[in-house]
């Protein structure tokens, strides 16, 4: 995959080969299950390389393969898959890192659905895992043993964000031989690149950010070539946890856009974590680029800027007062994911009754919320009124 190319080159014309259909400014939806050949000779040629060429949409596909190329890019990779959902690029990384009696070492609070997949699906199959507090090197360090194959890094995690320092962790998988991936859906390649800290696999849920619109479900994992190949010819193709054409086309769409909207609710989350930490009814804001945050200096050296999704806890007694709280909110959208153009409030006394979430590790009061395209002063009043209502 082409490397160093400059941010805007890579956003709205890599991969896009304009002359092959009809100098189109935006790419087509090659909207097709199977592609057929002049001679029995050249469909044996392409079919000894499914990856590179278009055989069959499960493998490989026009449209998906311009977003391969400007993923990887972005990353700094040298090649791409996409998937479906983040939680099939992830399962697809980890899967190809295990086997029968292997051990991996995750950061506590993962996502919901790796926590499950760690903890609850793997098991099954005799592959074990520690769950360790990543701000501590240390604590790495010391839940590795001999049968460990993986460390999974979240930096950071997307309740309560803890940060870890990706590269010292990277630099002791290395020397201890053990693959590592990290989730760098919260930074976006343009405020985090996990792989120049020598990570070996990158994922995203590219519902988020990366398409930006909350209209896709997708994923994306970058790696080496080897890696990349590996993973196609085993898991990817195995398991088929396949993006549609159009869905992949959404992504490019939401790509020309990315450097706007994350520029855009940075600023404004900005702003509204400053009167939030103020408020007498929030006793805490976990938002690794404030002042306030345990590790601010880390995601000073760690992220360009910041993003829009941070949590609080709220000053409330019970329950009750969280949900009057979220209820009472007029412009933020109660639901959960991230990344698009809306505000959104997710309480997490929501998973109380969830099993694919530990919540007895996080506090009744906390609430996570993403700051949208919403003007700021707008943003805070309806969270200033609600607030009151607690």
């Amino acid at each position: 995959m082409e490397k160093n190319w400059d941010l805007s080159w890579i956003l709205n014309h890599l991969g896009e080969e304009r002359a092959q259909y009809r100098h189109a400014v935006a790419p087509p939806v090659f909207q097709s299950s199977i592609f057929c050949f002049d001679s029995v000779a050249d469909m044996r040629e392409q079919l000894g390389d499914e990856l590179a060429n278009p055989f069959y949409t499960r493998g490989n596909n026009p449209t998906v393969e311009i977003l391969r190329r400007k993923m990887a890019a972005l990353e700094g990779a040298e090649d791409c898959l996409i998937f479906s959902s983040g939680i099939a690029a992830i399962s697809a990384a980890v899967l190809s890192c295990v086997g029968q009696g292997s051990h991996v070492v995750c950061v506590r609070k993962p996502y919901g659905w790796l926590n499950k997949l760690l903890g609850e699906y793997l098991p099954r199959f005799g592959v074990e895992t520690t769950f360790v507090d990543g701000r501590e090197v240390d604590n790495f360090s010391r839940a590795i043993n001999e049968r460990t194959h993986l460390i999974y890094l979240e930096s950071p995690n997307s309740l309560t964000f803890e940060l870890q320092d990706i590269q010292a962790v990277a630099t002791l998988a290395r020397e201890k031989g053990i693959a590592t991936i990290c989730d760098n859906s919260y930074a976006t390649p343009l405020n985090q690149k996990p792989i120049e800290l020598g990570v070996d696999m990158v994922a995203h849920s590219a519902s988020k950010y990366l398409n930006g619109h909350s209209d896709v479900v997708a994923g994306v994992l970058c790696a080496s070539a080897d890696r990349i190949r590996k993973i196609f010819e085993g898991e990817f193709m195995t398991l088929g946890g396949i993006i549609s054409p159009h869905d992949a086309w959404l992504v490019i769409r939401g790509l020309r856009s990315l450097p706007l909207r994350v520029e855009r609710v940075s600023k404004t989350t900005a702003e509204v974590v400053t009167f939030l930490e103020k408020h007498p009814r929030v006793s805490r804001v976990y938002y690794p680029m404030s002042p306030s945050h345990p590790q601010y200096e880390l995601a000073r050296r760690s992220f360009r800027s910041g993003g829009g999704l941070f949590s609080i806890d709220l000053v409330a007694d019970d329950v009750a007062g969280v949900e009057r709280f979220c209820d009472a909110l007029e412009r933020f959208l109660m639901t959960c994911s991230w990344g698009g153009y809306e505000s959104l409030v997710f309480p997490i006394c929501s998973l109380s009754s969830s099993e694919n979430y530990a919540a007895k590790d996080l506090p009744f009061n906390l609430v996570r919320i993403y700051i949208g395209f919403e003007e700021p002063e707008v943003l805070i009043a309806d969270l200033d009124q609600a607030l009151s209502r607690i």
